[in-house]
């Protein structure tokens, strides 16, 4: 009876969205409306830890990392508000993006496709982390890879318009491919240890 019942409180808290719903959130829209904020303040953030490299017009940062975690974290819905709000923040002239820089041409320019694709991004992220898949290591990864797909598909794509997909690949796709390995490693291997942190934190 009582493994029944830890069970059942288990099930009630098994993701870290589904945490953040029942004992944080519980139906309060202020709350509700800091945790988009606050989302999309942490990957303003850092878009800021950049590094330029010689060879493309694409710095490497911390964004797609802090966009997948949003998600996982916040979940589909407000993790994809909070995305969206970053790229608000940054048309209206905030320096939000990367390296300090901000206003609408940056959402025409070189690395455009990586900023659109984060609200969808940050959602597949959340959508996955919302049904478990941040329960193990395996299937953490697979989630993770799959939103940070998304972010390379619109950077690729966008910049093989402006240039030839050959070019698209060798300037935003292939040069970032070990750092965000690692950086998935990293996250899909803390992940699991953070979902159950949380469940007893909520019991």
């Amino acid at each position: 009876m009582t493994k029944m019942k830890a069970e059942g409180k288990r099930q009630k808290a098994e993701t870290i969205p589904q945490a953040l719903g029942q004992h944080l959130v519980r139906g309060r829209a202020a709350v509700d409306v800091l945790l988009v904020v606050g989302g999309s303040v942490l990957i303003a953030l850092a878009a800021q830890i950049a590094i330029p490299l010689p060879f493309t017009p694409v710095p490497l940062t911390m964004q797609p990392l802090a966009i997948l975690f949003v998600g996982i974290a916040l979940g589909a819905s407000r993790g994809a508000a909070a995305a969206t709000l970053y790229l608000l923040e940054g048309i209206s002239g905030l320096p939000v993006f990367a390296q300090g820089h901000g206003g609408a041409l940056w959402l025409i320019g070189a690395t455009a496709g990586y900023l659109y694709s984060y609200p969808a991004a940050a959602w597949l992220a959340g959508w996955f982390s919302e049904r478990g898949w941040g329960s193990t290591v395996l299937r953490s990864v697979a989630g993770m890879l799959a939103a940070l797909a998304l972010i390379y598909a619109g950077g690729w794509a966008w910049l093989a318009a402006l240039t030839s997909p050959r070019a698209a690949l060798v300037a935003g796709v292939q040069p970032f491919i070990l750092a965000d390995a690692i950086k998935i490693a990293l996250g899909a291997a803390l992940l699991p240890y953070a979902q159950r942190l949380v469940a007893k934190t909520t019991l």
